[in-house]
């Protein structure tokens, strides 16, 4: 928050939080001690304390040495506020805890403005005052060497200011940072970058140990953070003492580049001369952003200061509120730690050195420093800036404030912390809106955020390299004219990079540039964009992994994967059984299992109820397999009497309909129309037989060849459609080729002109298809892709692919692999399986519905068959004889049905004497008389299968003699009607005995 010349113009900060936030209360705390203090003073009962604190013992003093700068006006303010800061942080404390055993006392020495300077107070503060502790120095570099002191002399050396991740307790174990590592605020400002998208940044950096210190620590955030890569395209060291003419050169460099992001982090005051210089320059207009770190934002908190106080020395204004009060803390802890350790007084060994020649081998060692040092590191308390704890000898932050730099003052717009990462406040906050920043007013006065970088800096035209190729111009034909000294180029990729640049949200220039040794590797022309020598290539390039190590791709706009084609020629060898291959031998299996399938269950449901389903066991059989096979030529004539069993069969016969039609038109197929097949079939044949191969030249495929085990010297190159229908068709024998290899882009191209006598075969070889080439980390990349999608999601990308290749699916036989050209390929499972399972699930459902009726109505008699079978003696166990019985009982007629039910009632009609009984044939004397055998059935069943020789189906009507095998029975259902009818004739009285 400074007036207009420190910050010109609107910029983005991140910075520690401001003890506003955070511990307001602990002033208040102070204050009100002070005043009770001095109430104390003025009870009537003080004398009696003070009389009573003279018989204490005097506390232990604790030399505490303060390295200050007074050097110039400058640092001799600052220096000034921070003496007085660590007196009253001293006070503070002892008016707190009077009764305290040790009192710390501040010895003060001047670094005059150096690191010689600083080490020599330092050296001094340890040799001849023997202070037990030290607070500064003010910079990083003057701290390194203070520190190495401190480590040697074993005094704590206690920083506030020194925040360069160069300098690090774990390598100087008696150095205290009580100031935020600047390694800390790196994650926040890469997570301020990745929530506007932003993909690259400049960094520009005080070329000092401070200004350094960041860079590793913030690469490794810009790289991992929100699992985005955000990309340093630059960093630029700005000297401390750098002028203005050095300042322009610096920023005049930065604005010619694209990006327009741009990260800084120095002190202060070269900050400030930085922002003045780029306002001059413009670039504190539209589309840029500024993102200081906390060096820069910790000293906007003077500006109230300034504008209550015009009057006052502009000094103060060096002094950064945090810092001062990370100071304030530090004697804080000094003094907590020296109570808490009791550490007595100052005690030093001096070395026993006799050929010591310098103060520093003269120096002693402190006897109290590691305790004082183990205090200080285990000291917690709320201090004035926030929780103070030490973490690895260094203080943690508990959160960063991101403010908004707009002219004379700022805003806050955020936080960050480890645990939510960007809020809006440091309360949790739900939603996505909580998780962002609140506005911020950028440069040029502009509300929304800046792209981040420009297509065209300074109106520079970007230059796209194109090859140069000598065949398949449909992609990229470049012509040069004599009349003309500018190329004529087209193509499909052409087209479509026009396209796309042309539906981008903003202008870009761009001029084509032929790129002549495109055909003798496409990885020289990739190379241009990695070099610097083109800022995109445009054309039939393959994204590869080895490429995209140097450069980045879009999304691919053509199909991807490389195989082979070969030439073709008539299959001349006819085969006896070729009216099996209309039919995979999947389907052939399939088939007979449903024709086996659906005989049984129409033989099931129709055995009881049907005489043309019964008889022998071998006629039963062979109906099932006669019945469902009868259906292929719809030749079926027996009468079925189950509703069931009809549907069964109206469902089977559609799907025999459409078998058989399909199996004729292919077999059809094969028997008129010429076959073709392919010289060659596999890629281990070309390499056994050692033929030659072609590949287009250029192309990646090469070593991809040679790696497959290919002799490079039966490889030849071509460029063109031409020479590869001519290689094919002369093949290794008359100097050219028996396959070419090449990616499917380019084979379509040739099987659609060259469709007959040709032939793709073999596996498809992945990789991605032709993408256009932007160099790493460029913002055109994600923008160029989502551009190319939108062009396949609508018709534009399909009109350009037709007005290059012409329509789509020309020539389709022979892109589909053996077995194409120009004939039907086989009918396999899969083709039928919609049908399989619904004649499958119709008969399987018909089956179970069929046995559950047959279950509920013969519940009665299968009772009593169970209750025989368990009460008979014989084989097997009472489930086997369960079974059977159900079985047995299973293969009577179901004489209940219309169609028994109609035969016997026409036998009561006509007189039969055996009408509503079952006669028998009675065996004895080998007589054939008639005779009533009561359980004959039963009897006739006992200890036999279903299917054996003794079943019939004729046995519940008694019509086979008692004890006769039923293989002697053979009569049909309709000669036994007959005969039935003709014994009926001979006992029925004539019309002339009637009369009598």
């Amino acid at each position: 928050r400074a007036s207009r010349s420190f910050f010109p113009s609107c910029k983005t900060m991140v910075r520690a939080l401001s003890p506003s936030s955070l511990v307001a209360p602990s002033s208040f705390y102070t204050l009100l001690l002070l005043v009770v203090a001095t109430l104390l003073g003025q009870h009537p009962e003080g004398p009696l304390r003070v009389a009573t604190a003279q018989n204490t013992p005097a506390p232990v003093p604790v030399r505490v040495g303060l390295i200050l700068d007074w050097a110039t006006k400058v640092s001799l303010a600052v220096s000034l506020r921070r003496r007085t800061g660590i007196q009253m942080a001293v006070e503070d404390y002892y008016a707190a805890h009077p009764g305290s055993a040790t009192r710390v006392e501040l010895h003060f020495s001047d670094s005059k403005g150096d690191v010689v300077g600083d080490a020599s107070a330092a050296l001094d503060l340890i040799k001849n005052a023997q202070v037990q502790a030290i607070i500064g120095p003010k910079t990083s570099a003057e701290a390194e060497f203070v520190a190495q002191l401190g480590s040697r002399a074993h005094v704590p050396v206690l920083s506030y200011s020194a925040t360069s991740p160069s300098i690090s307790p774990t390598q100087t174990p008696y150095f205290v940072r009580t100031a935020a590592n600047d390694s800390f605020q790196a994650t926040p400002v890469a997570s301020v970058l990745a929530s506007f998208g932003w993909r690259e940044v400049a960094v520009l950096h005080e070329d000092s140990p401070y200004g350094a210190g960041i860079l590793p620590a913030l690469a490794d955030a810009l790289q991992s953070v929100h699992s985005a890569a955000i990309m340093v395209v630059d960093r630029v060291p700005v000297p401390s003492g750098a002028d203005e003419d050095a300042l322009d050169a610096l920023l005049y460099r930065l604005k010619a580049m694209p990006t327009r992001v741009f990260i800084v982090h120095a002190s202060h005051s070269l900050a400030a001369q930085l922002f003045r210089r780029a306002s001059k320059a413009g670039m504190m207009s539209d589309g840029y952003a500024w993102v200081a770190t906390d060096g820069v934002g910790n000293f906007v908190d003077r500006a109230r200061y300034r504008r209550e106080n015009p009057a006052s020395n502009d000094d103060v204004l060096n002094d950064a509120t945090v810092t001062g009060l990370w100071s304030y803390d530090t004697a804080w802890a000094i003094a907590v730690a020296a109570e808490a350790a009791s550490v007595p007084g100052p005690a030093f060994r001096t070395p026993q050195n006799s050929t010591a020649r310098t103060d520093l081998d003269q120096l002693g060692v402190s006897t109290t420093g590691e305790a004082l040092l183990r205090a200080i590191l285990n000291t917690t308390f709320d201090g004035m800036a926030g929780r103070f704890k030490l973490v690895d000898g260094q203080l943690q932050v508990a959160a960063y404030e991101v403010v908004n730099i707009i002219g004379n003052g700022a805003v806050t717009v955020g936080f960050w912390t480890p645990e939510s990462g960007i809020s809006r406040d440091l309360k949790d906050g739900s939603g996505n809106a909580a998780r962002q920043l609140k506005p911020i007013f950028w440069p040029g006065e502009m509300l929304s955020p800046p792209r981040g970088w420009t297509a065209s800096q300074n109106g520079r035209v970007l230059r796209v390299a194109v090859p140069v190729k000598h065949g398949f111009t449909q992609f990229v034909g470049v012509v040069i004219s004599d009349n003309s000294t500018k190329p004529k180029i087209t193509g499909y990729c052409i087209d479509v990079f026009n396209e796309v640049m042309k539906n981008l949200s903003y202008p870009v220039s761009y001029q084509y540039m032929p790129f002549p040794d495109s055909p003798d590797s496409y990885e020289m022309l990739v190379d241009q964009v990695s070099e610097r020598k083109a800022d995109i290539v445009v054309g039939d390039v393959t994204i590869t992994a080895s490429r995209m190590e140097e450069v980045d791709f879009t999304m691919p706009f053509t199909e991807s994967g490389w195989a082979m084609v070969v030439a073709t020629e008539p299959d001349t060898s006819g085969s006896m059984w070729i009216f099996l291959q209309p039919l995979t031998t999947s389907l052939w299996l399939a088939s007979l299992a449903f024709f086996c399938f659906t005989g049984f269950v129409v033989w099931v449901i129709e055995h009881r109820v049907n005489p043309e389903f019964r008889g022998t066991p071998s006629q039963q059989f062979g109906l099932i397999f006669y019945f469902a096979f009868s259906t292929l030529v719809f030749s079926h004539k027996e009468k079925l009497e189950s509703n069931l069993s009809r549907f069964v069969v109206i469902i089977w016969v559609f799907v025999v309909l459409i078998l058989t039609s399909s199996y004729t038109a292919s077999l059809t197929s094969m028997l008129t129309v010429q076959q073709l097949r392919p010289t060659v079939t596999d890629v281990k044949e070309l390499q056994r037989r050692g033929q030659y191969i072609g590949y287009q030249e250029g192309t990646f495929i090469k070593p991809r060849l040679k790696k497959m085990g290919f002799d490079e010297r039966k490889m030849r190159k071509y460029s063109s459609e031409e020479q590869y229908a001519e290689a094919l068709s002369k093949g290794s024998a008359k100097g050219g080729v028996d396959a070419v290899f090449d990616e499917i882009p380019y084979l379509k191209l040739f099987l659609s002109q060259h469709c007959d006598g040709y032939m793709q075969v073999g596996p498809v070889y992945k990789t991605d298809g032709f993408g256009f080439v932007f160099p790493r980390g460029s913002p055109m990349t994600g923008d160029v892709s989502r551009g190319i999608l939108n062009l396949a999601e609508g018709d534009t990308m399909a009109q350009i692919e037709k007005a290059w290749f012409g329509e789509p699916g020309t020539c389709q036989n022979a892109l589909g692999g053996i077995g194409g050209g120009g004939g039907s390929s086989n009918l396999s499972f899969w083709s039928f399986g919609g049908l399989f399972l619904i004649t499958g699930v119709v008969s399987s459902l018909m089956l179970l519905l069929y046995l559950a009726i047959f279950a509920y109505r013969e519940r009665e008699e299968l009772r009593e068959a169970e209750a025989k079978a368990e009460a008979e003696a014989g084989s097997g166990s009472v489930s086997v004889r369960r079974l059977r019985a159900w079985l047995q009982h299973f293969d009577r007629k179901d004489l209940k049905s219309p169609t028994f039910k109609v035969w016997n009632d026409e036998s009561v009609r006509n007189g039969s004497e055996f009408a509503g009984r079952t006669p028998r044939w009675n065996g004895s004397g080998g007589d054939a008389s008639m005779t009533p055998r009561a359980g004959g059935e039963e009897h006739a069943m006992r200890g036999t299968t279903p299917l054996s020789l003794y079943i019939s189906s004729e046995m519940n009507a008694g019509s086979s003699p008692e004890g006769t095998p039923m293989s002697e029975i053979s009569e049909s259902f309709e000669q036994r009607i007959e005969g039935a009818a003709a014994a009926m004739e001979v006992t029925r009285p004539t019309a002339s005995q009637l009369q009598q």
